[in-house]
C-alpha cells in the first residue's frame, strides 16, 4: 500500500463519515433509528477498502496460474554477451532524492504501536469480563429466571444463553463471541418491578436477537485499526448510540402502547451507571447527559410516530443513495491506484515460468512475447505489471519522437557537448544519435527533450500510450526515477507495436531507430535491445535491458527488470539473465 493510496483512502473515509452525518441530521426524523444504525455498516466497508488488493477490488485477476508451464530444464543460448560486452555497460545518471524511508518507518511504527497499544487494552477488558462472568453466579431468583425464559419465548429465541447475576456491576449488560452471556446486577428483583425486570430482559435479549454483540466486536476491531482517526471515534459513538435507539424500538414494538412511558422510565434508571469494559458489552448505560436526551426523545417520538403514522416511507431510498455514494468510491480509488502503480494485463495468452536462477537470488521480473505463437511468458507475475520508472530504456521513444518532429534526422543527428564534465569520458564529447544510444549519454536525449516541448512529448507519450503517461517530474527528469513510470509487460506491448509499427510513425524513422538499438549478431540471430539504470542518492535501484530478437523463423520480444539496492546492476543485470534466449527453436 502506498502513500498516495493512503493518503486518498483517508480523504474517502472521512468524506463518507462527514456524509452519514450529514444524511441523519437531515433525514432525522424521517428514518427509523434501525435505518440509522444501518447507515454505519456503509463505513465499514469503506474502511475495509485500503485493505483490499487492488486486482481483487477491479475483479481482475492478472495471471492464470492454472496453464501449463514449459520447464527451462533444457536449454541453449544466443552467446551474443560471450562475443562482446561493451553494450551490457548503461552509464547512468545518479538523482537526488528525498528519502522518505525513515519518516515512513517511524509513521507505521506509531501506527502499529497504537494498533497494539489498544488491542492490549481491549485484552485487558476481556479478561476481566472473563473473571466477572467466573466470579458470577447463576440467577437465584426464581422470578427472573420465569421473566427470563417468558421473554425468550416471546422473541422465540431457542439458542441457549446463560443468564448470570454479579454484585459486581451497576447495569445489565450482554457480550459474549462464542458464548452469550447476559448479566445482571445482583438482587435486581428488589428494586425493579415485574414489569421493568421484563422490560431489561426484552432491551438484551434483542440485542442478542439483532446480532447487536457479534457486530459490535467487529466494530471494535476496525476502532482499534484506525485508533488515529478522531472522525472514526466520534462514528463509533454514534454508531453505539444509534444500537441503542435501534434495540429500544424493537423493544417498543414488541410492547404494547401502554407500556411505553413505563418502559422509558425503566430505561432511564440505568442512563447513569458506568461501564467499565470499553466496547466490549452492551451495557444498559450511558453517563452522557445527550444520549439521555435523546433516549427520551426517541420513546416519545416513537410513540407520536405510531399515533401519528408519520415516517419515511420508503427508506430504502435514502440508504440507496448512501450506498451509491459508497460503491462509487471503488473505481475512484481503484483506478487511481492501478493507473499509477499497475497495469491491467489480458492473461489469456499467458504462461507463467520460472526463472528464479538466472535472478541469482535478485528481485526482479521478466517478459516474453512471440510474434510467431502470440504468447507471453512470464516470471514473476506481480513485478511484471507493476509500474517503475523506465530510466534510459525510455531513449527508444525519446529518439522516434525527435525522428518524427525533425528535431534530428538520418544524417543530422548531431549535438555538440554542452561542456559539463561527466565521470564517463564517452560522455564528454558530441554525439550523434547512434553514439549517444550505444553509451546511453543522458544529456543527449534531455537536449532532444528541450527541443522538442513538453507539450509535444505528452501528445507522444498519449499515442504510445506509454505506462502512466505522467510527465509530472519535470522536462529533464520525468523519465529518472520520477514521474514517469511502466511496467515490464507494457515495455514488450509497445516494443511489439513499434516493430510492426502499429503507432503510425514513419517508416524509415521506425528502421532508423532499429538500426542504432542493434547490439549484436551471428548466426542464430540477431539482438536489439536497450539497457537502462535508475541510481538514486548514489545507488542503483532499477535495472532494466529490453529489446528484441530477430530469427529466421520468429521475432521475440523482451524486457528484463531488476529493482534491489546493489552497486554495479547493470553488469550483474546482462551477465546472469539470458533467458530470452530460451526460444522455442533453441530448446532441445
Amino acid at each position: 500500500m502506498t502513500l498516495p493510496h493512503i493518503l486518498l483512502s483517508l480523504v474517502l473515509i472521512t468524506a463518507t463519515i462527514l456524509v452519514i452525518f450529514f444524511v441523519r441530521a437531515v433525514f432525522y426524523k424521517q428514518l427509523s433509528a434501525k435505518w440509522r444504525y444501518h447507515l454505519w455498516f456503509l463505513l465499514i466497508t469503506v474502511l475495509t477498502l485500503p485493505f483490499i488488493p487492488i486486482h481483487l477490488l477491479t475483479g481482475l485477476s492478472f495471471f492464470d496460474q492454472g496453464r501449463q508451464q514449459i520447464t527451462p530444464s533444457a536449454q541453449k543460448r544466443f552467446g551474443f554477451a560471450d562475443q562482446n560486452e561493451q553494450w551490457m555497460v548503461d552509464f547512468g545518471t545518479s538523482v537526488s532524492r528525498f528519502d522518505d524511508t525513515f519518516i515512513h518507518a517511524v509513521f507505521v511504527s506509531i501506527w502499529i504501536g497504537g494498533m497494539i497499544f489498544f488491542l492490549l487494552l481491549t485484552l485487558y477488558h476481556y479478561a476481566k469480563l472473563q473473571r466477572l462472568v467466573k466470579a458470577a453466579s447463576r440467577i437465584q431468583n426464581q422470578k427472573v429466571e420465569n421473566a427470563f425464559s417468558d421473554c425468550m419465548a416471546e422473541l422465540q429465541i431457542t439458542n441457549k444463553l446463560t443468564n448470570l447475576e454479579s454484585p459486581a456491576i451497576q447495569t445489565p449488560m450482554t457480550f459474549g463471541w462464542l458464548k452469550t452471556y447476559i448479566l445482571l446486577p445482583k438482587n435486581i428483583e428488589l428494586y425493579l418491578s415485574d414489569d421493568e425486570i421484563r422490560h431489561v430482559l426484552l432491551h438484551e435479549l434483542h440485542h442478542y436477537k439483532s446480532k447487536h454483540i457479534k457486530v459490535n466486536y467487529i466494530f471494535v476491531v476496525y476502532q482499534i485499526v484506525y485508533w488515529f482517526h478522531p472522525l472514526v471515534w466520534k462514528a463509533f459513538k454514534e454508531m453505539r448510540l444509534d444500537r441503542e435507539l435501534a434495540c429500544d424500538t424493537e423493544v417498543l414494538l414488541t410492547l404494547g402502547q401502554r407500556e411505553y412511558k413505563a418502559y422509558g422510565q425503566t430505561i432511564m434508571r440505568f442512563l447513569e451507571r458506568n461501564s467499565r469494559f470499553l466496547y466490549l458489552t452492551n451495557p444498559l448505560h450511558s453517563s452522557k447527559k445527550a444520549f439521555k436526551n435523546t433516549k427520551s426523545y426517541n420513546i416519545a417520538f416513537f410513540y407520536w410516530r405510531v399515533k401519528s403514522g408519520a415516517q419515511l416511507k420508503k427508506p430504502w431510498v435514502v440508504f440507496a443513495g448512501l450506498t451509491r455514494f459508497c460503491i462509487a468510491q471503488f473505481p475512484f480509488l481503484t483506478a487511481t491506484a492501478v493507473s499509477t502503480e499497475r497495469y491491467q494485463f489480458d492473461e489469456s495468452q499467458a504462461v507463467v515460468e520460472d526463472y528464479s536462477t538466472y535472478f541469482a537470488g535478485n528481485e526482479g521480473s521478466f517478459v516474453l512475447y512471440s510474434l510467431t505463437s502470440d504468447q507471453f511468458e512470464i516470471y514473476n507475475k506481480e513485478k511484471s505489471v507493476r509500474r517503475v520508472s523506465p530510466n534510459s530504456s525510455y531513449k527508444i521513444y525519446t529518439a522516434l519522437m525527435a525522428l518524427e518532429l525533425g528535431v534530428i534526422g538520418r544524417d543530422d543527428s548531431w549535438l555538440e557537448w554542452d561542456g559539463v564534465e561527466y565521470e564517463d569520458e564517452a560522455w564528454n564529447s558530441g554525439q550523434d544519435l547512434k553514439s549517444a544510444m550505444s553509451q546511453s549519454v543522458t544529456w543527449y536525449f534531455q537536449e532532444l527533450d528541450e527541443r522538442i516541448k513538453q507539450r509535444n512529448i505528452q501528445s507522444f507519450v498519449n499515442q504510445l500510450d506509454y505506462g502512466n503517461k505522467d510527465l509530472s517530474g519535470g522536462l529533464n527528469h520525468y523519465w529518472l526515477e520520477s514521474s514517469l513510470k511502466i511496467s515490464p509487460v507494457e515495455q514488450v506491448e509497445l516494443l511489439h507495436s513499434f516493430y510492426t509499427n502499429q503507432l503510425d510513425f514513419k517508416e524509415e524513422h521506425v528502421q532508423f531507430v532499429k538500426e542504432v538499438m542493434k547490439l549484436e549478431e551471428n548466426q542464430k540471430g540477431t539482438l536489439y535491445g536497450k539497457t537502462g539504470t535508475g541510481i538514486v542518492n548514489g545507488h542503483a535501484i532499477n535495472g532494466w535491458f529490453i529489446g528484441f530478437v530477430e530469427t529466421e523463423t520468429d521475432t521475440y520480444f523482451f524486457a528484463t527488470n531488476i529493482q534491489q539496492k546493489i552497486m554495479h546492476m547493470e553488469a550483474r543485470l546482462l551477465k546472469s539473465l539470458y533467458p530470452f534466449c530460451q526460444a522455442k527453436e533453441f530448446i532441445d
